[in-house]
């Protein structure tokens, strides 16, 4: 008989695979088995469909793709006949009930077993349930060298189907999950709360294994984590951060199992993590599409001097191209500060004037347009000048657009299609406007980890200080055209994040014509926001992943 472990040795991978990259991704899982190998590990926990990547959406619907998955995990399966650690990783599998959402336990050149996910989520940033179909039944626990696994996959753990108290009551002892969990602002501590409710539930202590790394719109934090048996924080992995960490568990006295060994890394807040998420989000995004450098218009405002930190922080400063684009009404003041940021930086700084295109725009419009007042038609034809400018640079050497509007702007449509709308990528399209200052302000004192940029004060004061304009027009600010932004992201906050009323909204103390007219703003811009660069996911409800709204609208708010 063999005999039962009082010691098992959990490596938890919390690494950054791509998505579709299968070849590479089985590498990953190789190099990480390897270096758990040499720990002493005795299994190796992956997370969530680790060999596609996380989310793999409709590739999972191409046999070929399919076939290459089942490959991969086949020969990872038989990489465990050397005595090392033996793994749990996701895959997708096609069975006769359906393509599943998988993990595969394999030791001992084997796989010992397959277990479907069960609870496939179907809301905000999820659609699971249009490529997969549901585990038939509940699972049972896994032995593996004589201790009896739960491994319930993310949703599993978070939805009401009793996936953890149906393991618990088959003799499960600890809880294993995969997990391709998304960050969002406050994320980790409604992922402990998740765990903390299985842990109470089912008993038994609970090992949460997070994706890293960005992936279109979203980026996975990492931040995996264990809840012991007795509800308490067992271990803590660092966020947005790459890691493999090797934690040790005693079987107890009492036949349960407890954490004797596991990191307690410090999870950043508020403006940190923020600063993190998008730019992990914008790195992963420019290097995993294979672009070798970035460009952006550097204007001399706020918005465009955070996205070329964050540039900078995440490719470094000889990836980014800084271009001032003036024009008539363009202030010294703002060719200054653009200056001054990117010498700040570090980074090359061009200046394109554009009266040239402007002008020709207008010339070759004056017959078509004579007898019209000028206005915010040709206010527009110098943002497209820009946008123009900005694409042929793209087109020569290389170097993918960083277009630079915020929530805020996109909320309300305050932003030009085929003009200041270009870009292949947004790091701060879910930041609100006075969330783009609180960012601006906390990396003038701080430098995340892994950044590639200087310390010190890398967007000038002024920018921070002066009223924020587009300068279309003479002496103009954005406050011409919209509410205070404190008023204004106030209003959308409550619209966009919690679909509150009219009326509720104007209970907060807000003037009911100026809510009812940023609704209106915020459902006709719908038809611009679908044409805009996809972007980092920050707040809870995202346009696009998460708030999916018609663009032919006549719905509003009477209040």
């Amino acid at each position: 008989m063999t005999k039962t472990p009082d010691i098992l040795r959990i490596a938890v991978a919390q690494l950054n695979p791509t998505v579709g990259d299968i070849e590479g991704n089985l590498s990953k899982a190789r190099e990480a088995r390897a270096d758990a190998a040499r720990q002493g590990a005795d299994l190796v926990l992956y997370t969530e469909l680790f060999i596609t990547g996380y989310p793999p959406e409709d590739l999972v619907l191409k046999p070929a793709f399919l076939a290459a998955c089942e490959k991969a995990v086949e020969e990872f399966a038989r990489d465990t006949a050397d005595g090392g650690p033996g793994v749990i990783i996701g895959s997708p599998l096609k069975r006769k009930s359906g393509i599943h959402n998988s993990i595969v336990v394999a030791d001992g050149g084997k796989i010992l077993a397959e277990r479907f996910k069960v609870d496939l989520p179907n809301y905000g940033e999820f659609d699971e349930k249009r490529v997969f179909v549901a585990g038939p039944d509940l699972p049972g626990p896994v032995n593996f060298r004589g201790v009896r696994l739960g491994i319930p996959i993310c949703e599993d753990i978070w939805g009401d189907l009793g996936v953890c108290e149906t393991l618990a009551e088959s003799g499960a002892e600890i809880l294993l999950v995969p997990n391709g969990s998304p960050y969002y602002r406050g994320k980790v501590d409604v992922r402990h709360q998740v765990a903390i409710r299985q842990v109470i539930e089912s008993g038994l202590p609970l090992i949460f294994a997070n994706q890293l790394g960005g992936q279109d719109e979203l980026v996975f934090d990492g931040a995996s984590f264990a809840i012991a048996a007795d509800k308490s924080l067992a271990f803590q992995m660092s966020q947005f951060e790459e890691a493999l960490v090797v934690t040790t568990w005693n079987r107890r006295g009492d036949g349960g199992w407890a954490c004797v060994e596991g990191p307690m890394a410090r999870i950043p807040e508020k403006e940190e993590a923020d600063y993190r998420a998008c730019m992990l989000g914008l790195r992963d995004y420019v290097n995993k599409n294979g672009f070798k450098n970035v460009v952006i218009g550097m204007s001399g405002g706020i918005d465009s001097a955070l996205c070329a930190a964050l540039a900078v922080d995440a490719l470094g400063e000889e990836r980014l191209r800084a271009v001032m684009l003036p024009y008539r009404y363009t202030s010294s003041e703002s060719l200054r500060d653009a200056e001054e940021c990117a010498r700040a930086l570090g980074c090359r700084y061009d200046v394109v004037p554009i009266f040239e295109p402007v002008e020709g725009f207008s010339h070759a419009l004056t017959q078509l347009f004579e007898g019209t007042s000028e206005g915010i038609t040709e206010e527009n034809l110098q943002s497209r000048a820009r946008g123009t400018i900005l694409m042929a640079i793209s087109n020569k050497f290389g170097s993918m657009v960083v277009t630079t509007g915020n929530k805020s702007e996109m909320s309300v449509g305050y932003a030009t299609l085929y003009g200041d709308m270009n870009g292949g990528f947004n790091p701060i399209k879910d930041l609100y406007k006075m969330q783009v200052y609180a960012l601006a302000r906390w990396r003038n004192g701080n430098v995340p980890p892994g950044a590639l940029g200087p310390s010190g004060e890398v967007i000038p004061r002024n920018i921070i200080d002066k009223a924020p304009s587009a300068e279309l027009r003479p002496g103009q600010t954005d406050q011409d055209s919209l509410p205070p932004y404190p008023v204004l992201d106030d209003i959308l906050e409550c619209l966009v994040e919690h679909e509150m009323s009219v009326e509720n909204i104007v209970k907060r103390g807000h003037d009911k014509a100026t809510v009812t007219r940023v609704e209106h703003l915020l459902y006709v811009a719908e038809y611009k926001r679908r044409q805009a660069a996809p972007g980092v996911k920050i707040t809870k409800k995202n346009f696009g992943r998460d708030r999916r709204y018609p663009i032919t609208n006549r719905f509003r708010d009477g209040g």
